[in-house]
């Protein structure tokens, strides 16, 4: 009888923080940011309780019946997420959005970029992150949109 052949699965698991933050560009005025992102570009900032679903894919191991550890993926999700996210203010507290606008988009690249370099290579799947039930970024690692 021939082996079985491998499975692929996705696994994903979820986290919640909060944080706040201000849209606001440093290649805008003050008047074109206000223009572009209204209420969200209050000088005193506003915050979100954000839930983000990591997304990781492989084979299922024939021994353990696992894509990845759960508790593994629980370590690098607060590693790469609640440790430098929760409870901050994401234009103050993060290096990475001093120079970069903390739009939920940014937000999941950034997620991204820190679980990459945790997970073991060619696992992570998908990012999605919700700001609020109605506002949500998934973000797969694409680098820019291909020419057909």
């Amino acid at each position: 009888m021939a082996p079985p052949a491998a499975r692929l699965a996705r696994l994903s698991r979820s986290v919640c923080f909060s944080a706040c933050h201000r849209l606001h560009s440093k290649s805008l005025s003050d008047e074109e940011n206000l223009k572009l992102f209204g209420k969200c570009n209050n000088p005193n900032g506003h915050g979100h309780n954000y839930k983000v679903i990591v997304t990781v894919r492989g084979e299922i191991d024939p021994v353990s019946g696992m894509v990845i550890n759960l508790t593994d993926l629980k370590e690098y999700m607060q590693e790469a997420i609640m440790e430098p996210l929760d409870h901050k203010n994401l234009d103050k507290d993060v290096p990475y959005f001093a120079e970069v606008v903390s739009t939920t988009e940014n937000v999941a690249v950034f997620i991204w970029e820190n679980l990459k370099k945790l997970l073991p290579v060619g696992t992570l799947y998908k990012v999605k992150v919700y700001e609020t039930d109605q506002n949500i970024v998934v973000y797969k690692g694409e680098e820019t949109i291909s020419e057909k």
